[in-house]
């Protein structure tokens, strides 16, 4: 299917606008996991301009801001960019594309995004706009999901809809990107003019205070996922929902559920000038 550019981003739009109001109480405690890794491989400490790209509710903002990073958020959705405002008052943050930043050249002396280049339409041209953006030898860090197969929490999910429901039912356009690997985030770096390339694979647990946990998180913190598990039949659902809460069960440990999750975490730097 070829990339439609405008289809994207109207299906991420709508798809973020209607995860905003559950975000922080599902989904981010995954997402969480690897912003201290993220902040580090930027350089985002105290007196550093910091832009966090596909802010959503604030996560990542907020948690730069505590390092003394001076930080600015940016989002497309209202909705998401709404939940930041009224969790993080103090911040600021501003509705604008990724693909075309609102910033004059050379503002930031970092530029971060947790997850969320590979929902841009058109990652490339994002790219060029956070290498404008940066100061000479400032540094872009990014955090993508690696593939199902490495990556449990979505393997048991993808596993479960294989056999009880349909992996096509979404029809959604196809993704911007595909930065699975570290090596694809390497190529699009390297691609955009970066020096210094970086990437690699960084491994941690979700906790899940019960095996049904898994299941709701996705359906209403995520927005290509959440299309996914909306688009079976209620039976499917129903079925989907029993196999991936049995699967979570084998990762039981004392204080909840541990499911492994594994990212890629990949920087690179502008050449100084």
């Amino acid at each position: 299917m070829a990339l439609d550019p405008e289809a994207i981003r109207a299906f991420e739009h709508a798809g973020w606008q209607r995860a905003a109001a559950e975000y922080e109480a599902t989904f981010a405690h995954a997402s969480a996991q690897f912003v201290e890794g993220l902040l580090g491989a930027a350089g985002a400490g105290a007196g550093v301009d910091v832009l966090d790209v596909c802010c959503g509710t604030g996560v990542v903002t907020a948690a730069a801001a505590r390092r003394g990073a001076a930080v600015t958020g940016l989002d497309f959705s209202v909705a998401m960019l709404g939940e930041a405002r009224r969790a993080h008052p103090g911040l600021r943050f501003d509705e604008g594309d990724a693909e075309a930043l609102p910033y004059a050249d050379a503002a930031f002396d970092a530029v971060i995004s947790n997850f969320g280049i590979h929902h841009i339409a058109n990652s490339d041209r994002a790219m060029a706009e956070t290498r404008r953006v940066l100061r000479p030898g400032g540094r872009l860090a990014i955090t993508t999901w690696a593939a199902p197969t490495e990556n449990i929490a979505w393997q048991l999910l993808f596993e479960a809809i294989g056999a009880h429901g349909d992996l096509q039912a979404a029809k959604a356009p196809p993704s911007g990107g595909n930065l699975q690997t570290p090596q694809a985030a390497l190529r699009l770096f390297q691609a955009a003019g970066f020096s210094d390339c970086r990437a690699q694979p960084v491994r941690r647990e979700w906790l899940l205070s019960q095996p049904c946990d898994l299941l709701v998180a996705l359906a209403r913190g995520t927005a290509r996922t959440a299309a996914l598990i909306a688009a079976q039949s209620e039976q499917a659902r129903r079925a989907i929902a029993a196999a991936v809460a049995l699967s979570v069960r084998r990762y039981r440990r004392a204080d909840g559920f541990a499911v492994p999750i594994v990212a890629i975490l990949a920087s690179g730097a502008k050449s100084a000038e």
